[in-house]
């Protein structure tokens, strides 16, 4: 059978203030009513039922997600005892799946990107689950609308085959986020799609390269899936995970996987990383700004206001965000969003945990 396993396990601290540990981004409306975890889960249907969805989740995410997507059932969420990177998150979902359906393919995605259009998003993972039933590990390439240099690269080789009209081609090689001159030459050619960090694979498959490229890991995925299902469950692997190296799927597996395909899609993506991806998905006026909240402008252009509770007014600004909440301020000029992160470690360094 086919699966759906949701990343949900990141903070998403170039976000912040509105993003923070107990409520991160992907618990957190900013584009419309609905929170990007609902729209995750609601663009699977009808290709996915809500048995069929999982979540990989921290133990203090587990209620508000539920709560938000209620006809997920509770036992479907699984717990990473605390973040060990992409890599060991998967390979521990991948031994749910494999207990639950040892034929099971599974479809691994994030809570944080927003995809505008779903029906040819859900063909595409239609399409990916046919060729990972071939023995691939499939990915997901994002046709590039831009030289971005925030995204990193995935450049096609030979043609594999097509199906349904949809070709799929070998990996050639990935590059990671470029310089602006490498990003304008790849974004000049056809051969390169963006890494949508969206994947498709047998477990069966998946497993067999954690057991290839991460073996001290496979052991330490071994000795959890002894205990699965019974009472030591929760004991063994709080014991072993804080023991688990940190490290993303990329480095430790996918770019030196064996049977590696990529699918070019146009599928409307976004990767909600930071304030400045809101342009783009947001109405703007007719200075380019962006208004959330109760606000008055007067004279400002391009400019980003996420408001709160009071009214914020705005007088001669160009290039601004800025975003209130209860007890924190962030006011950035646009192209700094992502030092962001760099306000939330210096947080760290003050001991101000009361505002992470």
């Amino acid at each position: 059978m086919y699966y759906a396993l949701i990343m949900a396990g990141g903070k998403g601290t170039r976000l912040w203030p509105l993003s923070r540990e107990k409520k991160p981004k992907h618990a957190l409306k900013l584009v419309d009513d609905r929170t990007m975890f609902q729209h995750t889960v609601e663009r699977l249907s009808p290709l996915f039922s809500s048995e069929q969805v999982f979540v990989i989740t921290a133990a203090e995410h587990v209620a508000v997600l539920a709560e938000q997507v209620e006809e997920l059932p509770r036992q479907n969420f699984i717990i990473e005892p605390e973040g060990r990177g992409t890599a060991p998150a998967i390979g521990l979902a991948a031994l749910h799946l494999r207990r639950k359906d040892p034929d099971a393919v599974m479809a691994v995605l994030t809570a944080d990107h927003f995809i505008t259009q779903r029906e040819a998003f859900r063909k595409s993972l239609s399409i990916a689950q046919l060729a990972a039933q071939q023995g691939y590990l499939v990915t997901l390439g994002i046709k590039p609308t831009e030289p971005s240099t925030g995204f990193g690269y995935i450049q096609q080789a030979d043609l594999i085959t097509e199906i349904e009209g949809q070709p799929i081609y070998r990996v050639a090689r990935f590059t990671e986020k470029p310089c602006l001159e490498e990003a304008q030459r790849m974004f000049a050619s056809s051969e390169y799609s963006w890494n949508s960090g969206m994947f498709i694979w047998r477990v069966d498959n998946i497993l067999a390269e954690f057991k290839r490229q991460m073996p001290d890991f496979y052991e330490q995925l071994m000795l959890v899936e002894q205990v699965l299902g019974t009472p030591e469950y929760d004991k063994i692997l709080n014991q072993i995970w804080p023991e688990v190296n940190k490290e993303t799927i990329d480095y430790g597996i996918i770019e030196a996987a064996q049977n590696l395909a990529v699918i070019p899609v146009d599928i409307g993506w976004t990767d909600v990383g930071s304030w400045g991806n809101l342009y783009g998905l947001l109405r703007t006026d007719e200075q380019g700004n962006i208004h959330v909240g109760e606000t008055i402008n007067l004279d400002s252009h391009n400019t980003l206001v996420f408001g709160n509770k009071r009214l914020i007014a705005t007088i001669g600004l160009e290039d601004i965000i800025i975003v209130d909440t209860e007890d924190a301020l962030l006011v950035c000029a646009r192209g700094h969003e992502q030092d962001v992160k760099t306000i939330v470690n210096r947080l760290k360094e003050q001991k101000k945990d009361h505002l992470l």
